[in-house]
């Protein structure tokens, strides 16, 4: 049987650099062989294993391709080639020419399209061709006689795919329509945009029922809601992505069948090539026990970089491919069952006493809480797991019945609320928010891996499997072995065999614990201990109590609030239809389009589809509603339907039945600039620029007759943070002589008194207050107020003639960023910017946007943090019943005794003023009232 393998060189070499990232290997002069060793592992044991006739090793060139042509954004966003892999490259060439394998490359065509064209022309002449490749795009060439051959990784085997394989992975009926998935999908590594909103799982599952990118969108009336939309405006871009996608078959490229035969490799080539990279044990399993590095340099052949004899002959040995050594495995991942480790089950009253007499002899202690769910205000304790040194850990059973698990945490009451022991964990809120309803007020101070990560990396996940597989080379127990996988079926942990969840349980401990002694030298690298120590650790335990606190709703509000929009909203189709002089369902694009660009003929230029159906998306309304109040009237229905839905019938739906308050999740590691978020319900997003938005809040109560709701606000927190931060003159002279800071910047840029400023000038220039902040150019501004663009132009840069800080704040920060990577806050925050160098000027802009606004924002956002904080901890000291209930951009809510109100207001004050020593003055506002719109 002829058997041809083509080997995707670059996927394979990235592939190879980036197993080893962890713990690459080196010289003793300083080469980094980490790719070499591994690429030459991997192709030792292809040869070893699989035998094949016919090999080629294929490469992409820096040649643009017709991709690039066709989408000049195409693989934009891939970062630069890390230095040591470019190093490595001409010795992976070399190992390659060495084993006599042919090295293949085509100037305008990629990698893919080359072995493609070849696997093709091989499969025509009657070879088994193996594709060698990690990359999914690949799937759309196999045939019955082509297959994928994904190599061992990781501790997992290789992995070969035909035609079934194929199809059943990608849940498909013919191989091509891989082609069509990946065009819906997109790619986001290569930069392909595939169609917004389609994930994996739905492009299959359109795939399924219409068996084409073409079909769906030809039916795209059939789908619904914003899906439908987005086929419908991104048909084309689709249509793109799946061109960009396909691999093509045409490449100018010869089978060259003789030139392909494997043979023997060259051991004047690859032995002294061994000994300069220092593979012992390469050297050894290649050309027998004998290889010696000190022996091989002395007695080597020089040699140009492709390995060509310089001078003298050319010496070889004959050495069959099946002579070759057994290649060794790439490194194994590490897990439970390879790692020694001791996991003990302390499930009596004896054994937890002496867990307890060890827990306490120390001054950190790792914890964790198996629960049976993941709101913590609305689960149920299953057991508890502790570490105090790696590969050892316990795990603490808890029984069902509430009192007797009461019992058993009590127990460890004195460890949790020991002030002087460091508590390490992963995401230790909700184990201390956990602990509460469990009568155990966590204390001492908090080491959070998942927070240390966050700050190291904003902007990744940081859940624990993640980190540790990325830190550790250790894959943890998965907890769907345990409970099965996410859906209605999934069990919970009381349902787990009690051996099976204490292993679990202690390895999540133990490798927190773990992760703990890889993250503390790494902070102290960045200089952010200050960061992480004194502003998120601490935070913790004040979202924590924020969460447990909960807010009261007034369901009766929102009852007639619904009723009351449901009127509106029906008010406002009837007036809809009165105008258009149709009914039709305002929800569909095709019919709103039909109606809007046909019958009333608003814009003769209207844009359509692929599909012929007209665009309706909001910019598309907005665009059209200065000069159509009918436009404005859908805008109005649109936005109330959804305020209706999202949130007045929704909020009395997460009440918590235990407490009859609604209990917000604080997310702490998400947001990349250091802003809180927020879920269930996401406060955030709570609207406030319209009066019906705001309406909302007054559902929003406190918890008797005898509270009220106070309020504290940051007034233009983040344009007096740019005055601290630039130094301008004008601006901090316009906040330290108290000015409205938009009127005074209207009067400088137009050139007028103070008094004399319009209404369109103050208008004009708060746009480009907080427009400078997200980097708004003058097309920008120019149609966000609708004006000219030279006149937008104009106004920018009498800003910055006016404001000259300013403009040299974003140019001195541009220049940092460049040359660090990152920028900082005024805490020392980083938000690194990976591509702030870019070549390509739409994603670099961006990043630049990114590396202004960060430093504002990001300050911002610590200065709330250090101000809750503070707040949290005198409210505590001065033993009130004050309780601080949310957190809402530059806003936080209180619940305060009506006794207590004239007593906290001047603590809340002075800590969110002073939360930052500024010399720009800080300006809170302070309101109170029966509900939350009251007291805003």
């Amino acid at each position: 049987m002829k058997k041809l393998f083509l080997l995707d060189g670059m996927a394979l070499i990235y592939r190879a650099h980036f197993a080893l990232s962890k713990s690459p290997r080196f010289t003793s002069g300083g080469i980094n062989t980490s790719a070499v060793m591994g690429f030459t592992n991997t192709l030792l044991d292809v040869l070893k294993k699989e035998k094949p006739t016919h090999m080629a090793v294929v490469f992409d060139t820096d040649a643009p391709t017709e991709r690039h042509t066709d989408y000049e954004h195409y693989k934009a966003h891939r970062e630069a080639m890390p230095e040591d892999l470019a190093k490595a490259l001409p010795y992976i060439f070399k190992v390659v020419l060495g084993f006599n394998i042919p090295l293949i490359t085509s100037d305008g065509y990629e990698a893919d399209d080359i072995i493609g064209t070849l696997a093709k022309k091989a499969e025509a002449k009657g070879y088994q061709v193996y594709c060698m490749t990690p990359d999914k795009d690949f799937a759309q060439l196999v045939s019955d006689n082509i297959r994928i051959y994904k190599p061992a990784r990781m501790g997992n085997g290789m992995e070969i795919l035909g035609v079934k394989e194929v199809c059943e992975k990608w849940e498909v009926e013919r191989v091509e329509q891989v082609i069509d998935i990946l065009g819906l999908w997109g790619d986001a590594v290569d930069n392909i945009p595939g169609i917004p909103g389609i994930g994996e799982k739905t492009a299959k599952a359109l795939i399924k029922q219409y068996g084409s990118m073409e079909e769906i969108i030809s039916h795209s009336h059939e789908l619904k809601g914003k899906q439908r939309e987005n086929v419908e405006k991104f048909a084309e871009q689709g249509l793109l992505s799946k061109k960009l996608a396909t691999i093509l078959l045409d490449v100018p490229v010869e089978l060259d069948e003789a030139g392909l035969e494997m043979c023997a490799p060259s051991k004047d080539l690859l032995e002294p090539l061994f000994a300069e990279l220092e593979f012992r044990t390469l050297g050894r399993r290649v050309f027998g026990d004998d290889f010696s590095i000190t022996e091989t340099r002395a007695s080597s052949i020089q040699t140009d970089l492709f390995g060509n004899p310089v001078e003298g002959g050319h010496k070889t040995l004959t050495v069959d491919v099946e002579d070759i050594y057994e290649a060794p495995e790439q490194p194994e991942a590490k897990h439970i069952d390879n790692v020694p480790h001791e996991y003990y089950l302390a499930d009596t009253q004896e054994k937890r006493a002496e867990l307890i007499a060890i827990l306490k002899q120390q001054k950190s202690i790792c914890f964790d809480t198996e629960t049976t769910g993941t709101d913590a205000n609305h689960c149920e304790l299953v057991g508890l797991s502790f570490a105090v040194k790696h590969h050892e850990g316990w795990y603490v059973p808890v029984p069902a019945d509430e009192s007797g698990a009461k019992a058993i945490v009590a127990e460890f009451k004195p460890v949790f609320e020991d002030a002087g022991i460091t508590k390490t964990g992963q995401n230790l809120k909700f184990d201390i928010l956990m602990l509460k309803w469990y009568d155990v007020e966590v204390k001492g101070d908090l080491f959070d891996t998942m927070m240390a990560h966050y700050v190291l990396d904003p902007d990744t996940r940081h859940n624990m499997d993640i980190l540790s597989e990325n830190y550790l080379n250790y894959s943890p127990v998965s907890i769907t072995t345990l409970i099965g996988p996410k859906g209605k079926n999934q069990g919970n942990m009381r349902d787990v065999e009690i051996e099976k969840i204490k292993d679990y349980a202690a390895e999540d401990a133990d490798i927190t614990l773990q992760l703990k002694t890889v993250f503390e030298p790494k902070l102290k690298e960045v200089e952010a201990e200050k960061l992480i120590h004194e502003i998120e650790h601490p935070l913790i335990y004040v979202l924590a109590d924020i969460e447990h606190e909960g807010v009261r709703i007034d369901h009766d509000t929102l009852r007639e609030f619904s009723k009351e929009l449901e009127t509106d909203i029906a008010k406002l189709e009837k007036t809809v239809f009165e105008k258009a002089g149709v009914r039709f369902n305002i929800a569909s694009p095709k019919q709103l389009g039909e109606v809007l660009f046909e019958k009333l003929m608003l814009d003769p230029k209207a844009k359509k589809t692929k599909t012929g159906q007209y665009q309706t998306g909001e910019d598309v309304l907005l665009s059209l509603a200065a000069k159509s109040d009918i436009v404005r009237d859908i805008l109005d229905f649109r936005q109330l339907q959804k305020l209706k839905s999202t949130y007045v019938d929704a909020l009395p739906l997460m009440v918590n039945p235990k407490t009859g308050r609604v209990h917000t999740s604080y997310n702490q590691a998400v947001a990349a600039t250091g802003r809180l978020s927020s879920n269930n319900p996401n406060l955030q997003n709570i609207p406030i620029r319209t009066e019906r938005g705001r309406e909302v809040r007054k559902a929003f109560i406190p918890r008797d007759e005898n509270h009220s709701i106070v309020s504290a606000d940051y007034s233009q927190i983040e344009l007096r943070i740019i005055a601290q931060i630039s130094r301008d003159q004008n601006m901090m002279d316009a906040f330290t002589n108290n000015l409205d800071i938009h009127t005074a910047t209207a009067a400088k840029v137009y050139g007028v008194e103070l008094d004399e400023v319009t209404v369109t000038q103050r208008r004009n220039a708060k746009a480009v207050n907080f427009g400078i902040i997200y980097g708004q150019s003058a097309f920008g501004l120019s149609q966000s107020l609708g004006i000219p663009r030279k006149e937008a132009a104009e106004i920018i840069e009498n800003y910055f003639i006016q404001y000259p800080g300013i403009k040299q704040y974003m140019a001195d920060t541009m220049n940092f960023a460049r040359e660090n990577g990152y920028v900082c806050t005024l805490m020392g925050r980083r938000r690194y910017l990976r591509d702030i160098n870019s070549a390509n000027a739409t994603v670099r802009g961006f990043a630049e946007r990114n590396a202004i606004n960060a430093p504002i924002q990001g300050s911002a956002a610590d200065m709330i943090k250090i101000a809750m904080i503070n707040i949290h901890r005198e409210l505590k000291a001065q033993n009130l019943d004050t309780r601080m209930t949310m957190q809402v951009h530059d806003e936080l809510v209180f619940d305060v005794p009506n006794h207590e109100i004239e007593k906290v207001k001047p603590i809340i004050m002075e800590n969110m003023k002073n939360a930052i020593k500024t010399e720009v003055p800080i300006v809170v506002e302070i309101g109170t009232g029966k509900n939350w719109l009251e007291a805003h």
